[in-house]
């Protein structure tokens, strides 16, 4: 399936959508009245909306809608770049305290999947029991969830992979769940530099650097190629519903 593109490639929400965001996740529901109903693209985003959180699988939402999980270090940018993708401001709530998501947050995208957020991990001053009920608690998730499609791991352009990005990368990998690796916040680094950068991330990680996905959501750079590759992610010829467990090679 071709992908559409909204009537903007920037992040920022233009003046037509519906900017009454609750600042508590409670409720919360924005429409883009602008776009023209004939935009067939199940991500053209018409409807965003924050659906539940949940610790445990039995607080996960019924049904067999397909997921896509966002995965990345505390403070690595993972709430501007699900911000970015559904072009709305405040749909994930950012935040100046990194280790703030301690459940895993569920948002509904137009009526038809939804974007997860887990939450961020490697930051230091998070009390250590919380940082241990995390690991479980991601873990069943990722394992144990039939609906889910694949999982974009987050990692900060300006530096190389962590030992955290790393062990994820290799956990994914090893069970063959589908991964997007994104370098995110690219506008921070100069432009004479991303090659080199890219380079280097590429060979730590052992992938092809074409592979990587150069992204920042400041400007809306890479917002296409990366809502291209989920699309791919949802709707994959011949899948299975049953079976989220690829082997993350786009």
């Amino acid at each position: 399936m071709t992908m559409t593109p909204t009537h903007t490639t920037h992040c920022l929400s233009p003046a037509t959508q519906d900017s009454v965001l609750s600042t508590q996740y409670s409720g919360l529901r924005t429409q883009d009245s602008s776009l023209s109903t004939h935009h067939s693209s199940p991500l053209t985003i018409k409807t965003a909306e924050f659906e539940t959180s949940a610790a445990q699988p039995r607080h996960y939402p019924a049904g067999s809608l397909p997921e896509i999980a966002f995965a990345g270090r505390s403070n690595v940018g993972k709430s501007s770049l699900i911000n970015c993708l559904v072009q709305r401001k405040k749909l994930v709530r950012t935040s100046r305290t990194p280790g703030l998501t301690r459940m895993i947050n569920f948002f509904k995208i137009n009526e038809g999947f939804y974007f997860v957020d887990l939450p961020g991990y490697g930051f230091a001053k998070v009390p250590e029991k919380v940082r241990a009920q995390w690991k479980p608690m991601v873990e069943t998730y990722l394992l144990g969830r039939k609906t889910l499609r694949g999982v974009v791991l987050i990692m900060d352009a300006r530096h190389l992979p962590t030992p955290d990005d790393l062990q994820l990368w290799a956990w994914l990998q090893d069970r063959r769940i589908a991964a997007i690796p994104v370098l995110t916040k690219a506008d921070k680094i100069a432009q004479s530099k991303r090659s080199s950068q890219v380079q280097a991330a590429a060979q730590t990680l052992n992938i092809p650097p074409e592979r990587l996905l150069v992204f920042s959501a400041a400007t809306g750079s890479g917002r296409l190629e990366l809502m291209e590759r989920i699309e791919g992610l949802l709707d994959l010829p011949g899948d299975d519903p049953s079976t989220s467990k690829r082997d993350g090679t786009p």
